[in-house]
């Protein structure tokens, strides 16, 4: 399986981005200090950025990638806010966005070892694309996992979950609509993607 290993603190400072995005709250990096200290950057260069950066939130490599770019390109509607409701409806950034994974990388391996539920059966694959009515849930034998416990009990951190995804309890929650463009919360300007693919 394809997994996207780069460095965090390093590349959210390379794309501009803040690691809180990801799910990681302490890091950072010093190295390269005056980095942004560069010339105006191309056209091309300012495109490839906006790509790269949604790709590496949701953790997902340039095939991946393009093949959802191709959907999005066939649905109604603009290509640009497509791709990015297909990214959102992932059941790793759905996992991520209940708060039962810290970053979208730990929602990734919980959800390939079989943690999760969708209306009571069992999905191991990240890139499902969730739609409104499905509930999402931790599996019962895994509820009492050290992981979960801590991310479910009483000291949970305070996760702000979307309006498209209603938390029904402490171990589960249902899609109620389809995500829109306001629902992505970091800066991106997706119509910069859409003109690098449309070269």
């Amino acid at each position: 399986m394809a997994r996207n290993m780069q460095p965090v603190a390093k590349r959210c400072k390379a794309l501009g981005i803040s690691p809180a995005v990801m799910g990681y709250k302490n890091k950072e990096t010093h190295r390269n200090p005056k980095g942004q200290m560069r010339r105006k950057k191309s056209e091309y260069a300012l495109q490839l950025d906006e790509k790269q950066k949604v790709k590496f939130i949701y953790g997902m490599l340039e095939k991946q990638f393009y093949s959802y770019y191709e959907r999005a390109t066939k649905m109604q509607g603009k290509a640009g806010e497509n791709l990015l409701i297909l990214c959102e409806r992932r059941l790793d950034n759905v996992v991520f966005r209940l708060g039962f994974a810290a970053t979208r990388r730990q929602a990734r391996q919980l959800v390939t070892h079989g943690h999760f539920t969708i209306n009571g059966k069992r999905v191991d694959i990240p890139s499902y694309q969730v739609k409104p009515g499905e509930e999402v849930a931790i599996c019962e034998k895994s509820r009492q996992r050290p992981v979960f416990t801590e991310l479910t009990g009483e000291n949970a951190p305070v996760v702000l979950v979307p309006k498209w995804i209603e938390k029904t309890d402490a171990y589960s929650g249902k899609i109620v609509a389809m995500p829109e463009r306001e629902d992505i919360d970091f800066p991106v300007e997706e119509h910069l993607i859409v003109e690098l693919y449309s070269k």
